[in-house]
């Protein structure tokens, strides 16, 4: 599960985006006018023809170079769904290339092994035009068959910045990718997810760039995803050398430069490996660097001292 913290600065008025007056930019239209969802899938066939079947909103499946008929199968099974077939694994950019083909106001995101809950991509939409600083919506997670909630909601709920007059629910700065609707604009303007963290944990900068645009992040409970975990999955150590690399990749990106070598003491002697694996993309983090403003580190403080 990609690392997310709950704690999201409260901007100063100045420095949140401008809205225009007016009607809900998707009230009253069709669910397909509205939302799309983005899915990004890489050699998980059968897992992803029975998820794809159970979304409400019109599909995006980028394909990250499957070897396993995946494209050919979901072409001839489920032709309603717009596939993007990449020759290569892009890792969580992909998801980006799939907002970009969306053209609705709003995105959810989905994995092969995760759907949105029947009415749940109508109440996002709903929450959005609600209210207009909103970029992001965290939904509530039931894991499995058994439908057990998954921890990171648990933190969510309880973070340590509260709730904003202005958003549905309590706010964040961080969420899960499997699990997220986005405002396509907003999203799009902080770059989307990027090559240099590839996956998983990618969500961390994103969430720090559109809070940094002034940007509401809302956990909502009352809006729910399923998540059945597929068995084809890296094992736990694996995983976590990749979320360690994830870490520090976007610390060089956005952190300042005393916790960017924190970060690096930190991963040598836990995860050495992925410092390893980071190296070659350092140069490319470098080139995006772009340190947080102070309110998104003030909200990375109030996390850390909340604990």
């Amino acid at each position: 599960m990609p690392a997310s913290v709950p704690a999201v600065p409260v901007e100063p008025p100045s420095s949140r985006p401008e809205t225009a007056a007016g009607p809900a930019p998707s009230a009253g239209r069709p669910l397909a006018e509205r939302v799309t969802v983005v899915v990004v899938s890489k050699d998980r066939r059968d897992e992803l023809l029975a998820s794809l079947r159970r979304h409400e909103a019109p599909v995006v499946l980028v394909d990250n170079g499957s070897s396993d008929g995946t494209v050919e199968a979901v072409r001839r099974e489920l032709p309603h769904v717009d596939v993007v077939a990449l020759p290569a694994n892009r890792g969580a950019a992909a998801r980006t290339l799939g907002v970009e083909r969306a053209r609705t106001p709003y995105v959810a995101f989905a994995d092969d092994d995760s759907w949105w809950a029947p009415g749940m991509l109508a109440r996002v939409a709903d929450l959005f035009d609600a209210s207009p600083r909103l970029a992001l919506v965290n939904a509530r997670i039931l894991v499995g068959p058994e439908e057990r909630l998954d921890g990171i909601c648990e933190v969510m709920a309880r973070s340590a910045l509260g709730t904003d007059d202005d958003l549905p629910g309590p706010s964040l700065l961080g969420f899960v990718a499997c699990a997220a609707a986005v405002r396509r604009d907003a999203f799009l303007k902080v770059g989307g997810f990027d090559d240099v963290v590839f996956f998983p944990g990618e969500e961390e900068r994103v969430a720090y760039d559109l809070a940094a645009a002034g940007h509401g992040l809302a956990y909502v409970d009352d809006v729910v995803i399923h998540h059945h975990p597929s068995p084809r999955r890296d094992v736990r150590d694996e995983r976590a050398v990749k979320v360690a690399r994830a870490a520090f990749l976007t610390a060089v990106m956005r952190r300042p430069w005393p916790h960017v070598a924190g970060s690096l003491v930190r991963t040598a002697r836990q995860r050495p490996r992925a410092l390893w694996r980071a190296r070659t993309s350092v140069p490319a983090a470098l080139r995006q660097r772009r340190v947080n403003p102070p309110a998104v580190e003030a909200g990375l403080k109030v996390l850390v001292e909340a604990g």
